[in-house]
């Protein structure tokens, strides 16, 4: 079906989400059609906010706005959707629209296979109706289930859309970018090298796979990395963990601003608790660029100054290779809790793969090579 067909059936007025490569189709239009602009369609920083968002929408207007996400975003919204928009507390609706990713059935990576097998009971639980969009799902068909829905809208409960992998076409190919030079994959090999035999936490998406990748080629094995392949917006926090308990081993977390946004609370913490043996690395391309290229808020923020308030006492951007190498080298010599955001371009290698151990495996050569050198 195509993504224009499904705006025009559901006939809601503004939307906002969090990008997803299952909706790719659903993104590029809505940025075709919207843009960013604010009153149509907002990207947010996690999928609470937008729920939350389509609350403030429904309050100004009475009308019944759209939140699109991953079904890795459900566990974002359960908090708001049951203590906020159930029918039992202020009976708002939304429509749902969800990315399926690791269907049952359907081979995907790691991070994704439980998500997957629990994204519909997940809904059942919260009381949400839902109907499964596929490659064979015509518009009429989703015209009946929207049909379906619209009295449940009336009576204040929330629906779900369940989008499978390719079930939603656009024929417009949109093209993101941005103004920066330096690749993502060639800022993660300074760090590399600053780094030496430091741990490193990095965050999911295509940084991790990167950093995998690089690993590979170099003939490094790869027990001095651990790869947060779901979960975004939390590498930050897990390295803030390691830091903490191990205060003799320097940390190295390479974030991005899609992961920072999601959940920058984490900043303030690490700032108040102030470890000096973190370095917090952001890759900043300001786009969701692992689901398809979708702009963040980040390309208009000042991510130093965010970190400074915060309690960050070194913060500096790096814009060229030498930036970059001579920010990574203050921040050791500083052995202070540290900030580095590296302004990169869109884009990565088209033959780049995937990590081809798994995250178990992952794990246990982190664990095993950290609980040993504990002093």
């Amino acid at each position: 079906m195509k993504a224009e067909e499904l705006l025009d059936i559901i006939g809601a007025e503004f939307y906002t989400g969090v990008p997803d490569s299952q909706l790719k189709a659903l993104c590029d239009l809505l940025i075709d059609a919207y843009g960013t602009d604010p009153k149509r369609h907002v990207i947010a920083a996690n999928e609470g906010n937008a729920v939350a968002m389509a609350v403030g929408y429904h309050l100004a207007t009475g009308k019944i706005p759209v939140v699109y996400m991953q079904n890795s975003g459900e566990g974002n919204i359960i908090n708001p959707m049951a203590s906020l928009l159930n029918d039992q507390v202020y009976a708002i609706p939304v429509v749902l629209i969800i990315g399926w990713r690791g269907e049952p059935g359907v081979h995907d990576e790691p991070q994704h296979i439980y998500q997957g097998a629990v994204t519909i009971k997940l809904l059942e639980d919260m009381g949400i109706k839902h109907t499964v969009v596929s490659t064979e799902t015509s518009a009429v068909e989703f015209n009946r289930a929207m049909e379906t829905f619209r009295p449940l809208l009336d009576t204040g409960k929330s629906v779900a859309f369940v989008i499978r992998k390719g079930a939603l076409t656009y024929d417009k190919k949109i093209q993101y970018q941005n103004g920066h030079t330096m690749r993502r994959e060639e800022a993660i090999r300074f760090v590399i090298r600053a780094a030496g035999d430091d741990p490193i936490i990095s965050t999911t998406g295509k940084a991790s796979r990167e950093l995998f990748e690089i690993r590979e080629q170099g003939g490094q094995g790869h027990q001095h990395d651990f790869l947060t392949v779901g979960s975004m917006g939390h590498s930050s926090s897990i390295a803030l963990g390691l830091a903490l308990q191990r205060p003799d081993q320097r940390v190295w977390c390479i974030d991005g601003d899609g992961a920072v946004l999601m959940h920058m609370g984490a900043m303030a913490v690490i700032g108040a608790s102030r470890p000096k043996n973190l370095i917090h690395i952001v890759l900043n391309n300001g786009a969701h660029e692992s689901v398809g290229g979708m702009p963040t808020v980040a390309g208009q923020i000042d991510l130093v100054a965010i970190a400074q308030a915060c309690g960050y006492p070194y913060a500096v951007r790096a814009e060229t290779q030498e930036n970059l190498e001579q920010g990574l080298r203050e921040a050791k010599k500083r052995g202070a809790l540290s900030f580095v955001e590296v302004a990169c371009s869109i884009g990565a290698r088209t033959d780049l793969g995937r990590p081809t151990t798994s995250p178990i495996e992952n794990k246990r050569a982190f664990m095993n090579l950290w609980q040993k050198t504990e002093r």
